[in-house]
């Protein structure tokens, strides 16, 4: 029987891994995204084209392949409706390709005005969500009130109503207005016409009979390991489980089934909406990360915060995920750097620590290494022994503090700048 290849994200999102799924695609049967929203934003460039993917998974634009939207995702259909469409528009046509989970659940025209609202009681303390009430739809469905894909087969309008009617009394206890409720309802059902042009599946039974057939599953995670619900910087996180545990409850998929694990890093790092981020930059030099690295959200267009790589919460987040290939993207941002800075440990009330604290609090302070630029453009480069001595030196250093080797290095946004150093240690 084979296993399930896990490909996450292991800082705060956007990390890149639409690109890698695209490029490791060819190797697998079978793409299952298995937590998150519309709110993940994967960004894919190729043949001079730009495609920004929400809920579908990203082996979408490898013809040949099945992709599958698992029980623990959250679905909205209004959006998912735009974004598919738009794919069919460029000339992939999903209908065939694409399987949902009965089990997921789906967000509810409400739900965004619950986010809203909780945003706005908030104030100051709000978290920065993207709005697309994506918590809220996490939160019914713990609280098990939820509405799930296969319910469009079971007594849909009745069960949308009531949960409509707990919604808004919600809303009314608030005093939040619902201006437009009408309209957004309208959008949905048509979204609701429009998923059931696609084929419903228990994604459970779907994914494991998959592999005792033989064939191979890569899972794709969604937002970042330090957003995790558990173990990312709370009460600033998402709503789901993002490490590769997560797998295992968002496909329905037994630990003993899980195969190697692909963690994804930026060379630095990013972080959009609130929240603790010990090495960001509030100098000319995060400007100019974000400028270089065209840091903005592809969903929300929000400007992303920036600072250097730290692997204090890279170690973390390996050992969570039991991470056994690392894929390291973005490292042509560096390229025009004289010293590249790394944090390595944390002083807490005078005290040096490797541990991620509890609490990412303002007494968190970060302990850099300096490292030497390689001032040189990395992004035509095809081949690691190409590579300039200080960016082998930078790749080096890394590996030898985290302890898993980097499989991979991205030169540029394309596809093609995609570099193996280990193609062994690849499908």
């Amino acid at each position: 029987m084979k296993k399930v290849d896990v490909l996450l994200g292991l800082q705060w999102g956007d990390e890149g891994k639409g690109k890698i799924v695209d490029v490791l695609t060819p190797s697998y049967d079978l793409i299952a995204r298995f937590q998150g929203g519309p709110n993940a934003g994967h960004t894919l460039e190729f043949e001079g084209e730009k495609y920004i993917l929400r809920s579908i998974p990203s082996g979408i634009f490898q013809g040949d392949k099945l992709n599958v939207i698992g029980n623990g995702v959250v679905l909205d259909p209004i959006l998912f409706a735009e974004e598919a469409r738009a794919l069919s528009r460029s000339g992939h046509d999903l209908r065939k390709r694409l399987l949902i989970s009965r089990k997921a659940h789906l967000i509810l025209p409400t739900h965004r005005y619950i986010d809203a609202a909780q945003e706005a009681l908030k104030g100051s303390a709000k978290i920065g969500t993207t709005g697309k009430g994506i918590g809220p739809t996490y939160t019914d469905k713990i609280g098990r009130t939820g509405l799930r894909v296969g319910d469009i087969e079971h007594q849909l309008e009745e069960r949308y109503q009531a949960a409509k009617e707990r919604h808004l009394a919600l809303l009314r206890a608030w005093n939040y207005p619902v201006e437009g409720l009408e309209e957004l309802e309208q959008q949905w059902m048509e979204g609701i016409r429009y998923l059931q042009e696609f084929t419903f599946v228990d994604s459970e039974h779907f994914v494991n009979e998959s592999l005792h057939r033989g064939q191979s599953v890569l899972a794709e995670g969604a937002q970042g390991s330090l957003l995790d619900i558990d173990f990312g910087s709370y009460p600033f996180v998402t709503s789901s489980s993002t490490i590769s545990a997560g797998c295992c409850t968002g496909l329905g998929v037994a630990p003993r089934h899980i195969g190697e694990v692909y963690g994804i890093f930026k060379a630095y790092c990013t972080r959009v909406g609130s929240g603790p981020f010990p090495t960001e930059l509030f100098d000319e030099m995060g400007e100019r990360l974000c400028s270089l690295g065209h840091e903005f959200g592809s969903v929300t267009g929000r400007r992303r915060r920036c600072g250097w790589l730290d692997l204090v919460a890279l170690r973390y987040t390996v050992m969570l995920n039991g991470a056994t290939r690392l894929i390291m993207m973005k490292s042509d941002v560096l390229d025009s750097f004289d010293t590249i800075r790394v944090c390595t440990d944390y002083e807490i009330k005078g005290e040096l620590t490797r541990s991620f604290p509890y609490e990412l609090s303002n007494e968190v302070k970060p302990h850099y290494t300096e490292l030497k630029g390689w001032k040189c453009d990395t992004t035509q480069l095809t081949r690691y022994e190409d590579f300039p001595q200080e960016l082998r030196d930078y790749i080096a250093f890394i590996e030898e503090q985290i302890g898993v080797p980097i499989a991979v290095v991205s030169v540029g946004p394309d596809r093609a700048q995609t570099i193996a150093l280990h193609p062994e240690l690849l499908p």
